[in-house]
């Protein structure tokens, strides 16, 4: 036979089967295209086209200069409409809508380079309309007869579906954790046998006066429960691990200090949480505040709602099952993964044995056994029958409802089931394919992008595939020999050897996780799946290092969420504190002040002033309670950190010792960033504070800044340009327990009157409002480090303001003034000090007594009203009143509340406590503002007059 015969067989019989795909090849006129007739085609080409037209995966070349496109019937469901005009045509002209995609992958691959890509997005037009795709793909150069690369070669498998999966459970996922938040009925978790709060959801707090309870044990939380039952219930909930269910258990509650016990009505469960080893570690309970009928329905009709919604998940399948085994109920999801349909359903012909295959009945026995006797299974696998008869597997996990009925969550795993086979089926095969060691033993083993193994059971290799080097960097010269647990990472190396143990007692391994070295010396994650075969083990390893960076950028993401829900708890707390305080304080600020003003006694002076002192102190702590609580309002601007920190160095250094030297060190081109002025320069204050505190006997306090670029998938879960600040000290450090609570509002390791426990609180509160976040790393004897991540700011750096000059004393004038204030000693303060300074004083308590008085004729030249106060209007409602019945009449609001609540345009605002002086100068400008308006006004119109 000659060899151009030899070599037209050999493209006949490449071309002879393959589907629709080989059908096209073998009838196509390759004499015109670029590739000429299949005669003349380089081996390693016709090896490939054979190879792709008998694999059922996707898989594609593209050959010669041309980049000509050869497809098997996998891939031709991915082009979708371009098929089957996209055969023999440019690979990036058939692909033109993401050609900017694909061609520096294509040309990396005719550069001789692989390239492998677990995830690429791309918009496609295969459908007649541009659609998201994903894919996971390899790209492997093949060179030609004459030793250059002639094209490229990829399998391919499209994962869009698994990427959209993906997304809605992360959705689901905060779905239910804001479930629980808002859930109508309580919810709380205890730990330990002394049944510490370790949360509480918005109801319970509700129920129970809103006290301090996080971190308290019950018994402490709550005193006046002792000896009505509730705690002898938990504890024998707690040492037997069964639940306790209370129905309309009266409960005698105080709902705020110093009030008499109320008693309320509560239905309530005390369900152990357990372990990994089943061992009872705390109590979850949930229940509801049964003492109104109404809110009881309302309760159970938003439970209903919620069961509901998640019987609707589109991606998990729910059924209730009877006594006898059927199927009573199902959500569209089970009915869609079976083929049936919700009037096969309601037929009642569906049971669990009926949809069992023989094989797995014993199985199915056993878990009804293990639900009847612990009232739930262990997740377990098996297959179902669909309406069709073929099968599909499915995961189960059920739970024994108190009718004798069952409710069962069910997933199909038939892919990953089809995978796993799959996988089994090629370790099968594995040692053969090792044992040849040519050029031709096995293309699996050359293009595959997992990394592949063969070691002897002491765990020496003795080979490697080419995905081993493009991984880890060594080359098969330099590992063959070597022993494996060489380059495990040292916190994986027993686990590890406990492996080569199972295996070397027949037993194969799955989804077995470690770490590899890899020749930079860094580390990469692997899972695993191995099978022995007599002293050799034969192993694929998956890289899964991306996966697992996500599995930490992801518990660092709930930590923050954590951290946050904590703050906003105490903030809701203390946001009304601040505004009692704001009061409290404007009172005495007021009597101070008029006992001043009634007194020349030298001796009394100090004592005033030192009075002062403690409300302008009290002040500033209720300015950051109300920062805190976000109440206050917030006026975030660019600012430039550099001239920040460098106007305040001189205060800084005040706050500081002698003993302790100030550094400062900043970036080149240190970018702005977008925070409230005042928050970040509280901010500084309290980090240096907190930091002098910490070095006893002196020490060094650096303040750092500098710009970062954070890319996509950063631990921190953060992304983009961000300025670094951060405050060093070399002081005594903190211990990880305090560390670990250090942003907590309210939590201090000062004693008694040294701080408020806000410091460190308000400085995370500035992060976040700046758009990044904040860490504390720190170590006992090695000094601490305060670290703000601050998003930066495109807009351009304000100009500071010149500072103001300093007040000048009041000038007397006089009229009369309404004064709204439901505080009677703030009103009688107020109004004494209004008459000292000239004005007559007419005192109401409430906006609805106001305004009778507007709507009369009686005189009234100046409104001083409060915000906040009882009755149906606001002081913001009374001001919009005052202005349609005396259009000309000058007001002045106030409030101990944030300003936010209070902005009216053309509307001056004192924020409370305010100084005598200060509101005896605001309403001296204000009235002079209208009594300038009015003479205006009168000119003008006697100049009309004038001019007929």
């Amino acid at each position: 036979m000659s060899l151009a015969k030899g070599c037209r067989k050999s493209a006949d019989l490449f071309l002879a089967d393959g589907g629709e795909a080989g059908a096209l090849m073998r009838g196509r006129d390759w004499a015109s295209s670029p590739l000429g007739e299949p005669d003349g085609w380089d081996l390693p080409l016709r090896t490939l086209v054979a190879v792709i037209l008998g694999s059922r995966q996707a898989m594609f070349l593209v050959w010669g200069p041309e980049q000509t496109l050869l497809y098997n019937d996998a891939y031709a469901e991915i082009l979708g409409d371009k098929h089957p005009a996209a055969l023999g045509r440019p690979f990036t002209e058939v692909w033109s809508e993401i050609r900017d995609d694909l061609t520096p992958i294509v040309t990396q691959a005719y550069d001789g380079e692989p390239v492998h890509m677990d995830d690429i997005t791309l918009v496609m037009h295969r459908k007649g309309y541009p659609e998201e795709t994903h894919f996971a793909f390899s790209y492997t150069p093949v060179r030609g007869q004459s030793g250059g690369v002639a094209g490229l070669f990829c399998a391919c498998i499209e994962t869009t579906e698994e990427v959209f999966a993906k997304r809605r459970l992360v959705a689901e996922s905060d779905h239910f954790r804001e479930l629980f938040r808002q859930a109508p009925g309580f919810c709380y978790v205890w730990r330990g046998p002394d049944h510490v709060f370790e949360m509480a959801n918005d109801a319970y707090f509700q129920l129970v006066g809103h006290r301090d309870i996080i971190g308290k044990p019950a018994r402490e939380a709550l005193p006046e429960i002792e000896g009505q039952g509730f705690f002898d219930w938990a504890d024998r909930a707690f040492a037997s691990g069964e639940p306790f269910v209370g129905q309309g258990v009266p409960a005698k509650i105080r709902r705020s200090p110093g009030a008499p016990l109320e008693e309320r009505f509560v239905t309530f469960v005390f369900q152990p949480i357990r372990d990994a080893d089943g061992r009872v570690t705390g109590l979850f309970v949930q229940g509801s505040d049964v003492t109104e009928a109404k809110k009881a329905e309302a309760a159970l009709r938003a439970s209903e709602a919620r069961l509901r919604a998640a019987l609707e998940i589109k991606t998990v399948g729910a059924i209730y099952l009877d006594e006898d085994g059927r199927i009573t109920d199902a959500n569209d999801a089970f009915l869609a993964m079976g083929g049936y349909s919700r009037q096969d359903l309601e037929n009642g012909v569906m049971t669990w044995r009926r949809l069992t295959p023989p094989e797995w009945l014993e199985c199915s026995e056993r878990a009804v056994t293990e639900l009847k006797a612990n009232g739930q299974t262990t997740p377990y696998e098996k297959e179902y029958f669909r309406k069709d008869g073929s099968r599909w597997w499915a995961l189960f996990a059920a739970t024994l409802l108190e009718d004798g009925s069952a409710f069962e969550f069910v997933l199909d795993i038939t892919k990953a089931k089809q995978a796993e086979k799959a996988l089994r089926d090629l370790n099968a095969t594995l040692e053969s394919r090792v044992a040849e060691r040519t050029a031709d033993r096995d293309r699996m083993w050359r293009l595959s992008t997992d990394i592949m193994i063969v070691h002897r059971l002491d765990s020496t290799l003795t080979a490697v595939n080419p995905a081993w080097t493009a991984t880890l960097g060594w080359s098969e010269e330099e590992v063959l020999g070597m022993r494996a647990l060489d380059l495990v990472h040292p916190d994986d190396v027993e686990a590890t050897r406990g492996e080569n143990r199972g295996m070397a007692a027949g037993q194969p391994t799955q989804h077995f996780v470690n770490r590899l070295r890899h020749k930079d010396g860094h580390y990469r994650w692997f899972s695993w799946m191995a099978v022995p075969d007599g002293g050799l083990v034969h192993a694929v390893g998956r890289d899964v290092t991306v996966e697992k960076e996500r599995e930490a950028a992801l518990r660092q993401a709930e930590d923050q969420l954590r951290q946050a829900q904590k703050l906003e708890a105490v903030g809701q707390l203390t946001g009304g504190l601040a505004h009692d305080f704001n009061n409290l304080l404007q009172a005495l600020g007021g009597c101070l002040a008029m006992i001043r003003r009634r007194t020349d006694e030298p001796k009394v002076q100090p004592l005033l002033d030192a009075g002062q002192q403690a409300v302008d102190r009290g002040a500033k702590l209720v300015q950051q309670l109300m920062a805190f609580a976000r109440r206050e309002g917030l006026r975030p601007e660019p600012i430039d950190v550099r001239d920040r920190v460098l106007a305040m160095s001189p205060l800084l250094e005040r706050a500081l010792r002698a003993d302790i030297r100030l550094a400062t060190t900043f970036g080149p081109g240190l970018w702005s960033v977008e925070v409230d002025p005042t928050q970040f320069e509280l901010a500084l204050i309290n980090m240096a504070v907190n930091a002098r505190d910490a070095m006893a006997d002196g020490g060094l306090l650096t303040v750092k800044a500098e710009n970062v670029l954070l890319p996509p998938g950063d631990p921190s879960g953060l992304d983009g340009e961000f300025v670094r600040l951060s405050v060093t000290d070399t002081g005594t450090g903190m211990a990880p327990e305090v560390r670990a609570k250090a942003f907590d509002p309210f939590f201090t390791t000062k004693e008694v009157g040294r701080g408020s426990g806000l410091g460190l609180a308000q400085v995370y509160g500035l992060a976040r409002q700046g758009g990044g976040m904040a860490w504390i790393d720190s170590e006992p004897g090695r000094g601490t480090a305060v670290v703000l991540l601050l998003r930066r700011s495109t807009a351009a750096v304000a100009a500071v303001e010149a500072p103001s000059l300093p007040a000048t004393a009041p000038v007397r004038r006089s009229g009369r003034v309404l004064l709204v204030e439901d505080d009677p000693i703030v009103a009688s303060t107020v109004a004494a000090a209004l008459e000292d300074s000239g004005y007559e004083v007419a005192r109401v308590t409430t906006a609805d007594e106001a305004l009778p008085l507007l709507a009369s004729r009686a005189r009234i030249d100046l409104l001083f009203s409060d915000v906040v106060m009882p009755g149906r209007l606001s002081g913001v409602d009374l001001v919009r009143e005052a202005r349609r019945l005396r259009p000309n009449l000058p007001a002045v609001l106030t409030t101990g509340y944030s300003e936010t609540v209070a902005r009216t345009e053309g509307v001056r605002l004192l924020p409370k406590p305010y100084r005598i002086e200060e509101l005896i100068r605001v309403l001296n400008a204000v009235s002079g503002e209208a009594a300038a308006k009015l003479a205006a006004g009168a000119e003008k119109a006697e100049g009309l007059a004038g001019n007929p």
